[in-house]
């Protein structure tokens, strides 16, 4: 089981200690426990795909947790939400985490992360002629994979093609 990088989650921890205790809400563990799965994961993720795995690693949440819970890491800044097009919202863990931007294969939905440091600038320097104080942005790029032989493109056929069959 891969670890959650352990001074990302300490502090992540502190900062949901100390916004439970500012908000009379209760620290229980399955809040810590969400927390530091979501702390050891290195994708994007939707909540059945954490519920899932919450599960399968025998932790004992119900849905209605990780969904409360996913509210509160977003109201902290501890996980951030995404909308990406489709009806499912997806998750990223936010503190400790560079800035990036986002590209959403529109055949296979896989989101790939990306970083140019020229966007940076860019915001800089929208935010200096319209004197504007920038605080984050968001940008996501919609297209197809070009690659031959995409294997998200593959996975996605062949998923078709068994629905085709029946």
């Amino acid at each position: 089981m891969p670890q959650a990088s352990k001074p990302n989650f300490e502090a992540a921890k502190k900062i949901l200690t100390a916004y439970l205790e500012n908000k009379g809400l209760r620290k229980t563990p399955e809040r810590f426990a969400i927390l530091e799965e979501i702390y050891t994961r290195e994708d994007h993720f939707d909540v059945d795909e954490l519920y899932i795995s919450m599960k399968n690693k025998r932790y004992r949440v119900s849905r209605a947790t990780v969904y409360n819970t996913l509210d509160v890491l977003v109201d902290c800044d501890l996980v951030t939400k995404h909308q990406f097009g489709k009806n499912l919202a997806q998750f990223e863990k936010s503190y400790g985490n560079k800035q990036h931007d986002h590209l959403i294969c529109t055949d296979c939905h896989k989101v790939m992360e990306f970083c140019d440091p020229r966007i940076q600038s860019i915001q800089n320097m929208v935010g200096e002629m319209l004197n504007f104080s920038v605080m984050h942005h968001s940008l996501i790029f919609y297209g197809n994979c070009t690659k031959e032989n995409c294997q998200n493109r593959n996975e996605v056929r062949e998923t078709s093609a068994v629905y085709e069959d029946r």
